[in-house]
């Protein structure tokens, strides 16, 4: 039995797993990582386990493909003893500690686990050692659509970024990742901008009034009128009237 013990295996050997999480490899990434090998030789060793009489790979593609552009025969691997869902998560955990997957590599691969394994999201938690909050959150990016995580992913933008894109209702959220993407929006920034987009607009000032002159004519008759009053009982009253480029200003006396 191997168990997990260190050996060179053939490459042509090696069973590329259909179940990756990781999805998208960079040209440049891997060319790099080609000529590191070539010069250095793979430094870590591949995670494979028995299928049959070959080994599927369960970490390590981008160290696998890498090394058959290097032209390399065999590759050092550790060989596990492991059933489909212990496979599973050893390689989302690999890829998670290496920081290997997008953002959707990573929710995409928990959801795997969810729809084939029928696992919550607590014992998903439990098994590859991450919050179950976390979890919950990674989930929640695959509401956005496969156009957008393309976008998102091809922009090189950042988790945080899709989480505040979910904030934006489902007939907003192309127009609003244009423009993030094409200003360049940091995380702070599209934060704010998802805010102002979100907060309600404050109501509109009821316009005041202006008096028409109909209106000015009226009120001087009834002050002229109601002084005219005032007289004829007694009273002594005046009005002077003071008129600016933006009011008119009354002015009534009464003597005491």
């Amino acid at each position: 039995m191997l168990g997990d013990k260190l050996v060179n295996i053939k490459v042509a050997d090696i069973i590329p797993n259909e179940n990756q999480p990781r999805k998208t490899f960079d040209p440049y990434e891997l060319s790099l990582l080609c000529e590191s090998i070539k010069e250095n030789g793979v430094l870590e060793p591949l995670i494979v386990r028995i299928n049959g009489g070959k080994y599927l790979l369960i970490a390590g593609e981008r160290r696998l493909k890498a090394a058959k552009m290097a032209g390399l025969k065999k590759v050092p691997c550790v060989v596990k003893k492991a059933d489909d869902l212990t496979a599973d998560c050893f390689a989302i955990i690999e890829n998670l500690l290496r920081q290997d997957l997008s953002v959707f590599e990573e929710a995409e691969g928990i959801n795997r686990l969810i729809t084939i394994y029928g696992l919550s999201c607590a014992e998903i938690a439990e098994k590859i050692g991450i919050a179950q909050s976390t979890i919950e959150s990674k989930l929640r990016l695959l509401k956005l659509d496969n156009v957008l995580r393309e976008r998102i992913t091809a922009a090189r933008l950042t988790e945080r970024h899709a989480k505040a894109l979910l904030r934006i209702p489902e007939e907003k959220r192309k127009e609003t990742l244009d423009i993030i993407i094409a200003k360049q929006l940091t995380v702070p920034e599209t934060e704010e901008y998802i805010d102002k987009l979100l907060s309600p607009k404050s109501e509109q000032k009821k316009p005041v009034r202006k008096c028409a002159i109909g209106d000015v004519r009226l009120f001087a008759n009834s002050l002229n009128k109601m002084v005219d009053t005032m007289r004829s009982g007694g009273i002594t009253a005046t009005t002077t009237k003071n008129e600016t480029d933006t009011h008119i200003e009354y002015i009534v006396l009464i003597t005491k």
